[in-house]
Parts: C-alpha cells; sequence; structure tokens
C-alpha cells in the first residue's frame, strides 16, 4: 500500500498507473464555513490512523455543473484539499508543479478530467492540484465593522495556503519544496500573476505558468459596490452580519441573478458583455498592487516566468453562450465606447479581417483585450524589470464541415496536461485527437517539465525593452486562413495607446 505520512497525519494513496501514485482530497486548510467563514483559512485538524486518499474532495460552492467533475451540494465543507500525483512514491527530490484552476473566480475545480497529473508526472514531476473558495466566499467584499476579520481575496489566501502545505509536506511525495512552479489558466493564471507580486506568497515558489491570464483587477468600491448588489438580490443586508446569516447557496443564485441582468441589459456597460463579478481586490493589504505594475516595479524579477495564450480565446465564450452576440457595426462600436479602447483600434482589426462577419472582429478584439494582450504584457514587463519570460502561443485549429475546431481559450490545457484522450477533450479539440495532436501534446508536457526543472522551456526568453517574439504551438496542420491574433506584430500596434487594466466597471 501507498501510505504518506503528512503534518496533519497519514494518507493512503493508489496507483493512477504503473509508474505513478496519485493521492486525493487531502486537507490543507480546515472548512472555511460557520465561524470560519469569509475569514484568511485555518489549520485543517489533524486525524488518526491512515485517511484514504482515492476521491476528490468537494468542490466550493458555485451553480456550475462540469462534466466529469464533483458538483457542490450545500452541506459540503471540506472544500479546501489538493490532490497529487507522484511518480517517487519511495522518495525524491523531484520538480514540483501546482495547479490552480480557471473559471472566472467562480465555477471550476481540480478534480475536472482535464487535470489529472498522470502525465506530466512521468515526465518527471510531482503534480498538485488543489480547490480554492470561489465566488463571493472567495472573492466578495465583506464590510469588515472595522474589525479587520473578513479579509478581501480569500480565494488568493487559500492559494497561498496550499502553497504552504506544499512547502511543509511535499518530500514525503518525492518533491523539493525548493523548486516549486505554480501554474494555473485564465483565472487560476491571473491568480499566478497575483501570488508573484504578493509577500504571503513569497518564497513559496521559484517559477510560474500563466496560460492566457485574465486582466480584471477591482479596486475597493467596484468590489463594494458588487456585494450591494448581491445583497440586495439575495435580500439581506450588505454587511458582515446579513451577509454571514445568508447561506452560501443563496449567495450563489443571488450573484447569477446579478449576473443574468447584466446579461440582459445593454446599457450596463463593460459587465454586459460577459459578466464577471469577482476578480481579486486591489485591497493595499494581499494584493498590493496590480501584477503589471509590481512586474514593472521589479517585484517578480526572481521568478521565472511562462505565458501562453491562445490566438482565438474568445471563441470559446461565445460558443458557450457566455458572451454576448455583437452583430452589427452600431454594437461593436457600443462595445469599444463601454470599455474605453483606443480610437482606430477596432477600424484596424476590420482592416485585418476584411471579409469577417461583425461577431469575428469583436470576438478577436474582445479575446485580445482580455487575455492575449495582458499576457504579452505581462511577460514583456516581467523582462525589462530584470526576470526571465517566455512567451507562446496556441494555435492548434482543426477544420471541419462546419467551421471546425478554433484555437480557442482552454484548449491548450488538454494539451499542457498530455490528456487529449480524457473525457471531456473532445469538445475542446474538435474530436477524437490524432497522430499529430498526441506529438503536439507531447512537446507541450516536455516544455512544461524542462521549465518547472531547470527553467528553460526550450525557446529563447523574451528580450528586454523588445517585443515579446512567441513560440507558436501547432500540429502543422492548421489551414492557412489563420486568424488575426496570427499576426502578432500587426495587432500589438493596434494596442500599443491602450492602458491595462481597462476592465474595471
Amino acid at each position: 500500500m501507498d501510505i504518506f505520512t503528512t503534518t496533519h497525519g497519514a494518507v493512503r494513496g493508489f496507483r493512477a498507473s504503473a509508474d505513478v501514485v496519485a493521492v486525493l482530497g487531502i486537507p490543507y486548510a480546515a472548512p472555511p464555513f460557520g465561524a470560519d467563514r469569509f475569514r484568511a483559512p485555518r489549520p485543517a485538524a489533524a486525524w488518526s490512523g491512515v485517511r484514504d486518499g482515492t476521491a476528490f474532495g468537494p468542490v466550493a460552492p458555485q451553480s456550475a455543473e462540469l462534466p466529469g467533475a464533483p458538483v457542490w451540494r450545500p452541506g459540503d465543507e471540506d472544500v479546501l484539499t489538493v490532490n497529487l500525483w507522484t511518480p517517487a512514491p519511495d522518495g525524491g527530490s523531484l520538480p514540483v508543479l501546482v495547479w490552480i484552476h480557471g473559471g472566472a473566480y467562480a465555477f471550476g475545480s481540480s478534480a475536472q478530467p482535464d487535470f489529472d497529473g498522470d502525465a506530466l508526472a512521468r515526465a518527471g514531476l510531482v503534480v498538485v492540484t488543489l480547490n480554492y473558495r470561489l465566488g463571493f466566499e472567495g472573492f466578495g467584499h465583506v464590510p469588515a465593522g472595522g474589525h479587520g476579520e473578513y479579509p478581501d481575496n480569500r480565494g488568493l489566501l487559500d492559494q497561498v495556503a496550499a502553497l504552504r502545505w506544499v512547502r511543509d509536506n511535499i518530500a514525503a511525495f518525492g518533491g523539493d519544496p525548493r523548486n516549486v512552479t505554480v501554474a494555473g489558466q485564465s483565472s487560476g493564471a491571473a491568480s499566478v500573476a497575483c501570488l508573484m507580486v504578493m509577500d504571503r506568497a513569497r518564497g513559496l515558489f521559484h517559477r510560474a505558468v500563466a496560460h492566457s491570464p485574465a486582466s480584471p483587477h477591482h479596486p475597493p468600491e467596484t468590489a463594494a459596490a458588487t456585494t450591494r448588489e448581491v445583497a440586495a438580490a439575495a435580500g439581506c443586508p450588505a454587511t458582515a452580519e446579513g451577509l454571514a446569516s445568508t447561506s452560501p447557496q443563496a449567495l450563489v443564485a443571488a450573484s447569477d441573478r446579478v449576473v443574468d441582468a447584466y446579461r440582459r441589459d445593454p446599457s450596463s456597460g463593460s459587465r454586459h458583455y460577459d459578466p464577471t463579478l469577482y476578480a481579486p481586490v486591489l485591497d493595499g493589504d494581499v494584493l498590493p498592487v496590480d501584477p503589471l505594475a509590481g512586474m514593472a516595479a521589479g517585484a517578480t524579477r526572481d521568478v521565472d516566468l511562462l505565458v501562453c495564450h491562445t490566438t482565438e480565446e474568445y471563441w470559446l465564450l461565445d460558443a458557450v453562450g457566455s458572451s454576448a452576440k455583437v452583430t452589427t457595426e452600431e454594437r461593436l462600436d457600443r462595445f469599444a465606447r463601454d470599455f474605453g479602447l483606443p480610437a482606430g483600434l477596432v477600424a484596424g482589426y476590420r482592416a485585418e479581417l476584411p471579409d469577417a462577419p461583425v461577431l469575428d472582429v469583436y470576438l478577436a478584439v474582445f479575446g485580445d483585450l482580455l487575455f492575449a494582450e495582458y499576457g504579452n504584457r505581462l511577460a514583456e514587463r516581467h523582462a525589462l524589470a530584470g526576470g526571465r519570460a517566455f512567451l507562446s502561443r496556441f494555435d492548434r485549429r482543426r477544420p471541419g464541415p462546419h467551421g471546425g475546431v478554433r484555437a480557442w481559450h482552454c484548449a491548450d490545457v488538454p494539451f499542457a496536461f498530455g490528456n487529449v484522450d480524457r473525457d471531456g477533450a473532445a469538445f475542446l479539440i474538435g474530436g477524437a485527437p490524432t497522430p499529430e495532436d498526441h506529438d503536439l501534446a507531447r512537446r507541450m508536457v516536455r516544455a512544461w517539465a524542462d521549465f518547472a526543472t531547470h527553467g528553460d522551456p526550450g525557446w529563447p526568453a523574451v528580450e528586454a525593452g523588445a517585443p515579446a517574439r512567441a513560440h507558436r504551438w501547432s500540429t502543422g496542420e492548421e489551414p492557412d486562413d489563420g486568424p488575426v491574433g496570427a499576426r502578432p506584430a500587426v495587432v500589438r500596434a493596434l494596442w500599443a495607446g491602450a492602458d491595462f487594466p481597462v476592465l474595471c466597471p
């Protein structure tokens, strides 16, 4: 039997494959409910005997039901857990990769099939995935009443607690606590960028991987306004006492109603297009500075950074119905005004896509606004301040009778994890993987493993002061009619006059 001893007790894992042992659902902090609700994470309780580690822990409160992943149910409380895959159950000192899932800070979990760590473990890493508080529980502003009891950014504090657990326990699973890479995608990647500038996370990791980092960070007044909206929708006072007396499921439902109201109201400003209520709060304490500003100031220069974005990010959000449909030139102009985009930017995209429908122009601009341009700037500012940064673009596309599958948001994740054959990957990649897809997955897994091991993914780093040049991920089978994102020099010039962040309502 594969039994490991942690600082809280012994836990039993199982053979995930011939060469890898997995251990699932290990608490890294106490359940964040009851007296601990809305507070910083507290230490997990010790246990006696051997804890079973063969099943994922409960997911954080949310309304999403994702294929292949557990569903949150009221009463599920032990939501702060980690999962591990190790190829060295009998000892060793291997590089560690800690994964933070995305989901707009409101949904998702570490139990999604895409995030199985077996292939990366077989590449020589100890892989850790984690759950953290989401939605209002993790990122909603709770008025503290002058006592400071309810910090902002509780989801980020959970991530720090998980990294501390890794520091204190990973050696028991064959990992090296002095060689930890933290990685994430979408809001998970934005969380990585936040951790890089947080004093509480300093020294807990040594490299960072950010796939499609999302740009919004909210000032305190925006977070407070969101709390008032959610409290009104929940029918409770917007006070610490009123919010604490309202159940997690009621706040999830209230958040969904606020999101739906934004979706239905074209006059509601920037939140109408893809309402995201929650994001890290620039509170000056947990998150002292916007990551772009922190990187420019050199706060992250000691951490190697690998950034990736997909070339057609926002087509996924359109495909799943989370993004408003913008199909007329009038609405496209209004979109640009609502986000305060520079004059001429949309016209520049139109010139690059002269025969494209308005919807495609909108999706190209929105995807670069939210993901690609922000990721490019993270890499460039990190390099300019003296850090080592690497940039890549995922451009794997598959033609098909109905337009095929784009190089869209999330499509790179099954490849980077080596999980293109897993349940759920078919939608993202457009069907069963081809031999070329398996080759691309092997190359991406190797790049992650090499970066986590010695800081070099296999291509040149970004040059300080120069426009970031990106490594392109593709199968070599893509059609020639690539997206506007495949012409980075033109697009970067269009964004030259735009400041970030630009997504705060």
